[in-house]
This record gives structure tokens, C-alpha cells and sequence, in this order.
């Protein structure tokens, strides 16, 4: 009888262990695709419509909205970044910035 306990205790800690972490999926989720069919000159709803409302849209930079896309798989370490900036002049896009290089915080 103890050590039935025993066992189902040992099997009980060694379960507790086993921690599932889920993946982590945060911002607009940006296809190459969507991404490729915006072109300089569409309006904003345009845009709205391929890559969905912006993440960021400054009410100092009007013209500017950013799209950002964080993506880690379970205990993986890798963390898969996207980030597109779309400027607008004259409510039509004017430059269109791609997969910028992020700079780690801090």
C-alpha cells in the first residue's frame, strides 16, 4: 500500500513538470501575399481592408500606421517578427516600409 502512494505520488510531481506552454500569436497577421498587393496610391480603406486595422496609429503621425506581427511557438526561444509601416499623403499610401529590423528592448 505505501508504496502504491509513493509511486502515485512520484508519478504526480513528475507530471506537474510537464507544464504545456501555448503559442503565443500577437498583432495583425501579415501574409506575404496581403502585404504584396498594396500599392502606392491605394486609399486607406484600401489597405484597412488587405491588412486589417493597424496595431499602431498615432494621432501625432496621422499618416502613419504600423502593422506588427509576434509569433512564439510553444517553449521555442525563436520568436518570429513582422512589421510593416504604411505612410499616406493626401489619404492615398505614399511608402510602404517592410520587415524593418527591430531592435531588442532595452
Amino acid at each position: 500500500m505505501r508504496f502504491r502512494v509513493f509511486v502515485l505520488t512520484v508519478a504526480a510531481l513528475a507530471l506537474t513538470a510537464c507544464v504545456y506552454r501555448i503559442d503565443i500569436q500577437q498583432g495583425n497577421l501579415l501574409d506575404d501575399e496581403d502585404i504584396a498587393q498594396v500599392d502606392l496610391g491605394m486609399t486607406r480603406s484600401q489597405v484597412q481592408f488587405l491588412l486589417g486595422t493597424p496595431m499602431v496609429s498615432d494621432s501625432f503621425h496621422r499618416d502613419r500606421w504600423d502593422y506588427a506581427y509576434y509569433y512564439r511557438r510553444g517553449r521555442s526561444p525563436d520568436l518570429l517578427r513582422r512589421w510593416v509601416v504604411v505612410y499616406f499623403e493626401n489619404d492615398r499610401v505614399a511608402r510602404i516600409e517592410r520587415d524593418l529590423e527591430l531592435q531588442p528592448a532595452g
